[in-house]
């Protein structure tokens, strides 16, 4: 059961995203006015050259780039909601947005994809290879045995709870409930504010249409991904309705607490980033010398 409570943990680590893009809009180069009518040496007026063509609309004029983590990404991913940053700079966390404002629903689609493109990111593979080792170091489950097969059951394991929940609560129920999956992070207020904001969000998600509802996608998603990985590869000893319950509270308990965190990484993102300038200067603003 520890090790379960493990997996199932960090399996949760990897979910959401941090929203931090910053649009790029290219400077709209008004038209040159025709000249005006001139006259030959006759003194009769010649006509004026063909004017250039009218510049198109300020939208027309915007560049199909944003900057997203120091990358460069289609703007229609910034319009869509979803982003490419990462928690700790490491784990995928696709689904949460930053100061997001108004934006459309996800499609079914898009659901399906941003889950898919978090789920076989390439740290996953390291990092369920790490919590197999975990597991093989306490022989949990001791179902699985120990030498190369327990190794690979349990990296299986790993790859299955963490991949069966994420599509569960993230992509199939909310496509089924027309429930956004995403992290709409509140961004302000006191500390103990923004924290009771993150837990209700385990009770409470933004529907397609964009009304508050009772959050049945990661309740009812957590409850099936405990089933399915209950009944379908854990040992035989484990596969009983009292592990489910157990194996639901634990992902419930511990998607709570990445849901705080996911609040709170944007802080903690941009104090990683203002350390190192603040050390290196003075208080008169120059970098200060170490002697």
């Amino acid at each position: 059961m520890a090790e379960c409570a493990k997996r199932s943990f960090l399996a949760a680590m990897l979910l959401g995203c941090t929203w931090d893009s910053l649009g790029q809009q290219a400077p709209v180069v008004p038209a040159a006015a025709p000249p005006g009518p001139q006259t030959s040496e006759t003194g009769a007026p010649q006509a004026a050259p063909p004017s250039a063509p009218a510049a198109g609309p300020p939208s027309a004029q915007r560049t199909d780039k944003v900057s997203i983590g120091g990358a460069n990404t289609n703007s229609n991913r910034q319009s869509r909601g979803t982003s490419t940053d990462r928690l700790f700079y490491v784990l995928p966390n696709f689904l949460t947005l930053e100061d997001a404002g108004e934006v459309p629903p996800l499609t079914t689609e898009e659901k399906f994809k941003v889950v898919t493109q978090s789920s076989f990111d390439w740290v996953k593979y390291f990092w369920f290879g790490a919590l197999a080792g975990i597991g093989q170091a306490e022989n949990s489950p001791a179902g699985y045995g120990q030498g190369a097969a327990g190794y690979g059951k349990r990296y299986g394991a790993a790859f299955g709870d963490g991949t069966i929940e994420d599509y569960m609560t993230s992509a199939v129920f909310p496509s089924l409930l027309h429930q956004d999956p995403r992290y709409f992070q509140l961004g302000k207020g006191s500390f103990w504010h923004r924290t009771k904001y993150a837990v209700s969000r385990i009770a409470v998600v933004r529907s397609d249409s964009g009304h508050s509802q009772f959050n049945f996608s990661e309740i009812v998603g957590a409850g099936a991904s405990a089933s399915i990985s209950t009944f379908s590869y854990y040992p035989k000893r484990d596969r009983t309705a009292s592990n489910v319950m157990n194996v639901w509270g634990e992902q419930l308990g511990i998607d709570t607490f990445v849901t705080v965190l996911r609040e709170f990484w944007p802080d903690i993102r941009r104090k990683l980033h203002s350390s190192p300038s603040s050390q290196g200067e003075s208080p008169s603003g120059q970098a200060s010398s170490i002697r």
